[in-house]
């Protein structure tokens, strides 16, 4: 089994209030939910109305395969025009890890 896992630190665009953030983080997260059947959920940052942390993790019995899925999914963050994607951090764990 291979995990997976990234962390964007996004910095949202013309967003003055936590409402309005939901309204651009809420669907970024279905978004990739529904795209690469990865598990995402916003995981820090709750209470800054601009700044936003997402937390997203992929399972498979295949490296490469998980590899794939994490580029997918970071690239469609980065091109997303109403967030500047700060920064990545990016977590593989495999079988040899125990």
């Amino acid at each position: 089994m291979y995990v997976g896992t990234l962390s964007f630190d996004l910095l949202l665009g013309d967003v003055r209030s936590l409402k309005q953030k939901r309204s651009v983080v809420r669907p970024l997260v279905a978004e990739l939910q529904r795209a690469h059947s990865v598990s995402v959920a916003e995981v820090g940052d709750q209470n800054l109305h601009r700044r936003a942390r997402i937390g997203l993790a992929a399972v498979s019995g295949d490296p490469g395969h998980v590899t794939d899925v994490l580029d997918r999914c970071e690239r469609m963050v980065a091109a997303r025009p109403e967030v500047d994607l700060l920064s990545v951090r990016r977590r593989f764990h495999g079988e040899e890890d125990e």
